[in-house]
């Protein structure tokens, strides 16, 4: 009877004690059970924002001068190398002066001769005129022929003629004789300009000819302490950039290095390569310490527009769009609008059209975002509603909620909400995913998880 009760309360216990731990592992397994759908979420904050513009360009001199030659030789000195500095009138280079040294002696000496033939037209003219007035005087007194006296005033017009052409092959002569002393200061090559040699195209003893065109010998570029870059703004972003704006830019030869400049002129001539059209921004830049370099690639960021303190929201929230999946794993009726934005996928989808909006996983914000990017994205899928007008789902009490927004300026990342019923800190869903408890989502994957956006 003794062992009979021992066992029935050790029955007793043991009954206990299994029931005990199966109702610790319910309520371990009601505490830690999943729920039907996880949401992946993003906050609101307030911060600041700043709008960004970036574009490409290339490095070069405030002015750069092609020094050449108008006359043609062999070049018999160079004075400067590539990187020599230089300063106005410097000699650089001499073309070798042999042949216009013989020009110049030769326009001399017919420059002489027509002195000396103007001299000896002078002298015929004055003698033509004496014989003239002596033939009048005998004229008069009727000592001579009427003949006579006109032959004598023919000679004295003759000479005067000749005086006359002498005086103009003097005055060409002086102006070849001009002309060669050009000629022989011509082969003096110097410096228009202060500034560095940044390219060299000749040798000595290479000969240049200057009959067509004036040959290249050096490219000389002005002060280059400062700079300009040369930029490519798509169509899309001109419009946001001013003449004053700041900008900043990098090059690949110092890492990390940021350089500042200042727009000078947006420029009006389009550039069209491969139906992109740009259009050419110019940045001045100061380069005390020589560190940049013509031809450098200069990757441009352009500070369109920046506001501080304001309410900030996630762009990937705005892209988010939830399917009816969603609603059906919460147990909660489908809205309106999200039923409304499958069918117009559907409906677009079977006319051929992009897939968008509700179901398909559309990003009407597209990668840059709403607000100053101006997307063509639309809350719920409508297309005719304002830019500035978003829609998002925040997370409250587990359930998803749709709010709509009017936004502002855009960083890319995140965006400026200007009106809606948002507050700092609230949950906006970026993504979802029904979890394994979900025997659709566990049949769907094999690691148990299925995407429902």
């Amino acid at each position: 009877m003794t062992n009979t009760r021992r066992l029935l309360a050790t029955s007793l216990a043991a009954l206990v004690l299994l029931l005990g731990a199966g109702f610790g592992v319910w309520r371990w397994r009601a505490a830690h059970k999943k729920p039907p759908v996880e949401f992946g979420t993003a906050a609101v904050d307030r911060g600041r924002i700043v709008a960004r513009v970036t574009a490409t360009g290339t490095l070069s001199a405030l002015v750069t001068v092609q020094v050449g030659t108008q006359v043609s030789g062999t070049v018999q000195k160079l004075y400067v190398d590539w990187n020599s500095p230089v300063k106005k009138g410097q000699l650089i280079a001499k073309i070798d002066p042999q042949l216009f040294e013989a020009s110049l002696q030769q326009a001399q000496a017919n420059y002489e001769a027509a002195e000396g033939n103007l001299v000896k037209a002078e002298a015929q003219e004055r003698d033509a005129g004496r014989q003239f007035e002596r033939s009048k005087s005998l004229l008069e007194r009727k000592l001579i022929a009427q003949a006579d006296y006109d032959t004598s005033q023919a000679n004295q017009e003759v000479m005067k003629g000749q005086t006359a052409a002498a005086r103009g092959s003097l005055a060409q002569a002086k102006a070849a004789l001009y002309q060669a002393k050009v000629n022989l200061d011509m082969t003096r090559i110097v410096s228009p300009t202060d500034g560095t040699v940044i390219s060299r195209s000749v040798d000595v003893g290479q000969t240049v000819a200057a009959s067509l065109s004036a040959p290249t010998l050096f490219v000389i570029a002005q002060d280059l302490r400062e700079m300009q870059v040369d930029t490519s703004v798509a169509e899309a972003d001109v419009g946001k950039l001013s003449t004053g704006m700041p900008a900043t830019f990098t090059v690949d030869a110092f890492t990390g290095e940021h350089f500042r400049g200042k727009v000078r002129q947006i420029r009006n001539a389009p550039t069209t390569l491969q139906n992109v059209v740009t259009y050419d921004a110019v940045i001045d830049v100061a380069n005390p310490d020589l560190k940049l370099r013509p031809g450098m690639t200069a990757n441009i960021t352009f500070i369109a527009a920046e506001k501080d303190n304001v309410l900030r929201v996630p762009n990937a929230a705005m892209r988010f769009r939830p399917t009816p999946d969603i609603f059906t794993a919460l147990g909660i009726p489908v809205p309106t609008a999200v039923r409304d934005a499958v069918d117009r996928s559907k409906a677009s989808a079977a006319s051929g059209g992009i897939r968008g909006g509700a179901g398909a996983g559309a990003r009407p914000g597209g990668a840059g975002g709403p607000g100053a990017a101006g997307g063509r994205g639309r809350p719920g899928g409508r297309g005719d509603a304002p830019s500035d007008r978003r829609s998002v789902w925040l997370l409250r009490d587990g359930k998803p909620q749709t709010v709509a927004l009017r936004v502002g300026l855009s960083d890319g990342n995140l965006t400026e909400l200007v009106e809606g019923d948002l507050h700092e800190g609230d949950a906006l869903i970026v993504d979802a995913a029904a979890t394994e408890s979900q025997p659709e989502a566990a049949a769907a994957a094999p690691g148990g998880m299925r995407r429902l956006f």
